[in-house]
């Protein structure tokens, strides 16, 4: 057994020790005092990377770097090496932005050293989590990069002149605006889903292409395909300065948060479907519909499988001064017959129904499972509640999500033929319309088996789109400096 030794703050010597299966009888002897660590897993992403440590009771650990190459080494006390850790350094994939790779080994008594190869200077956070949901105590690993990219910034930077031109940066970072095709800007140019009942909507344009190159193709019974009717539904399908004839002064920037990632699966189905895959799908393909609009920038809160704290999902939408945020959800409820697809608003006055309620703790918890640094927290969430802003937020929040419920009750059954309102964390910024769609109950048989139907995924994002754009054909986004 290869065992990594000797590595220091002040030395970046490294040692290799060839010790036997037993080390020594002191050592078996201690072993028995020591804890196994029961799991490791590794979430790599563009923002960063987690290494997660579970086991049975709370790990005390220390770290520091060692310079020339770059590497991060931390001491975990009281556990001796087992199975799980043995397995870390197969975890590390070739594509990890930040980790080279790893080594696991004793340093001392009942210490196991962990030492992270980098590629490059990051700036780590280390901090436990409680148990929470099926999880046990878990350390985690936090690997930023040291200089982070800033695409928020790039977006919001590029010239509004030409984003009729598409201007999408492509970076696939944490806030990720794809890619886009040129696009007309004139009054007839918009993309479509499906047929709809007031109408038949216009056949969509040519070389319409979703922005995820692995999202599946339309079902083309569903979007009205050689339907010579007259259009009836045109003007709810752009912003009214384009309707008029008027140049967009500005792109309409929208926000979409596909829940849960990483280390939170939200909810599972009984086929063992994850409610963050389902979501994150639907997200991407929601991109896609808006992208073809050139009047729209899409921002994702997490394009990859990774966890964001409900506070940063908030933030991001306020700093990139979105005009919505539309939170994605598959959830679970207390009975396996509920079914149909809701859409919720904040409340500020509690809950408009038991179920409303149950779901919103039930998504708040989301930090818990995901694990977040609470070192980090600035209260910001605990503060948005008494701006006074928030009644007119909650208004207009109303007002989409009426206008998406619409569109949803055109394909699926609805829970509620109403918006309904709960104290969803995420839904707390105080001057963004933010809405939260429960695309389906996926603790439901028959609707997790429709999450998983790749034309079902279509006509939810279609029916998103469409709302959105119907809600700016009322409500134009306001002049900004």
């Amino acid at each position: 057994m290869t065992v990594a030794r000797g590595e220091s703050p002040n030395s970046s010597r490294r040692i290799f020790l060839s010790l036997p299966l037993i080390l020594s009888p002191f050592l078996a002897r201690d072993a028995e005092a020591a804890t196994r660590v029961s799991s490791t897993r590794v979430w790599p992403a563009n923002e960063y990377t987690r290494v997660t440590f579970e086991s049975p009771i709370a790990l005390k650990v220390q770290h520091f770097f060692v310079k020339d190459p770059e590497r991060l080494v931390i001491d975990i006390e009281n556990v001796e090496l087992g199975t799980a850790l043995k397995e870390l350094a197969a975890k590390i994939g070739t594509n990890d932005p930040y980790i080279q790779s790893v080594r696991v080994g004793v340093n001392r008594v009942n210490v196991i050293r962990v030492v992270l190869d980098l590629r490059t200077e990051v700036k780590p956070q280390v901090f436990a989590v409680p148990p929470a949901g099926e999880f046990g105590h878990r350390l985690m690993l936090d690997i930023y990069p040291a200089k982070p990219s800033d695409p928020m910034l790039a977006l919001l930077n590029d010239d509004v002149a030409d984003f009729g031109k598409g201007s999408g940066n492509g970076t696939g970072d944490q806030i990720s605006t794809g890619v886009r095709e040129p696009v007309p800007t004139d009054a007839t140019t918009y993309s479509a889903s499906r047929p709809r009942k007031d109408g038949p909507v216009p056949p969509p344009q040519q070389n319409n292409k979703l922005a995820d190159s692995t999202a599946p193709a339309k079902d083309k019974s569903s979007i009205g395909a050689g339907d010579s009717s007259v259009d009836n539904t045109a003007k709810w399908n752009k912003p009214q300065a384009i309707a008029s004839g008027r140049k967009q002064p500005r792109p309409i920037i929208v926000v979409v948060d596909p829940g849960h990632g990483g280390e939170d699966p939200g909810a599972i189905g009984r086929r063992g479907t994850r409610e963050k895959d389902i979501v994150l799908v639907i997200g991407k393909l929601l991109r896609g519909k808006l992208h073809d609009d050139a009047n729209y920038r899409i921002a994702l809160t997490r394009d990859e499988d990774f966890f964001v704290p409900l506070e940063q999902r908030v933030q991001r939408a306020r700093r990139l001064r979105a005009d919505l945020f539309v939170s994605l959800h598959a959830d679970a409820f207390i009975h396996p017959q509920a079914n149909g697809s809701s859409v919720f608003a904040l409340s500020e006055r509690g809950a408009t129904s038991t179920a409303a309620k149950w779901l919103a703790n039930r998504e708040n918890e989301a930090d818990l499972i995901g694990g977040v640094n609470l070192g980090m927290k600035d209260g910001f969430l605990a503060r948005t509640l008494l701006d006074l802003s928030q009644t007119a937020q909650i208004n207009d929040s109303l007002k989409l999500g009426k206008l998406v419920l619409s569109e949803l009750g055109e394909f699926n059954r609805l829970h509620k033929t109403s918006v309904e309102q709960a104290g969803f964390a995420v839904l707390k910024a105080p001057d963004i319309p933010s809405i939260l769609v429960e695309t389906a109950f996926i603790s439901n048989p028959d609707e997790e088996k429709k999450l998983r139907d790749p034309r079902y995924q279509d006509k939810i994002a279609g029916a998103i789109s469409d709302g959105i754009r119907r809600y700016f054909a009322k409500n134009p986004p306001l002049a900004r400096a």
